[in-house]
């Protein structure tokens, strides 16, 4: 919960429905680990499958229930978009922009917001770029990545499943994963 965001993570279980609150803002559901699930709202009923890395939006006032009606929990990241608007930093930098970036996929985009998808590979780092933007990342396994900035002090972050970090805009590194695996749905703040 920042000036910007308020992020919750819900697990669904099978057989136990789960009303939301009234969204107070447009809000980004993305899911770390999908399913079968059914959402209610206004009285209509539908249901989709759902994958990891899929964001759907949803706007102020919106009132649903959600089930997971397949075999198995689903877990949900929503991320509440406070009205605190923020632009891009200038990239000065000369290098280029986080996204997209080799192997990224786009998975929504609005006027306030991008969700990108990004698997890192074990000794294969990212090209060195620059993050005008704040981002919400949501890491999907157990995994170490390395990170060097332009000036070389490396730090090696280690994340868990279900990892939620907040990133200021401002910042270029680049990336290796260094152990396990990592794969990671990031909500890049326009």
């Amino acid at each position: 919960n920042n000036e910007r965001v308020t992020v919750r993570d819900i697990t669904l279980t099978p057989g136990t429905p789960v009303s939301m609150e009234r969204h107070q803002t447009d809000f980004v559901t993305m899911f770390l680990v999908g399913g079968k699930i059914r959402t209610t709202a206004n009285g209509k009923s539908t249901t989709a499958t759902r994958n990891f890395g899929d964001a759907i939006l949803g706007h102020t006032g919106a009132e649903e229930k959600l089930e997971v009606i397949s075999g198995s929990s689903a877990r949900l990241i929503i991320i509440d978009l406070k009205d605190n608007p923020v632009p891009p930093v200038p990239n000065k930098s000369g290098l280029p922009n986080a996204f997209p970036r080799p192997r990224s996929k786009k998975r929504l985009e609005t006027d306030r917001l991008i969700v990108w998808n990004y698997t890192w590979l074990p000794g294969v780092p990212t090209p060195m770029h620059y993050h005008d933007k704040d981002v919400v990342v949501v890491y999907r396994y157990d995994g170490s990545l390395k990170s060097t900035p332009p000036k070389g002090e490396v730090v090696v972050n280690d994340y868990n499943v279900g990892t939620i970090r907040f990133n200021k805009a401002d910042r270029a590194h680049t990336e290796e994963l260094v152990k396990g695996q990592q794969s990671a749905m990031m909500l890049e703040l326009k």
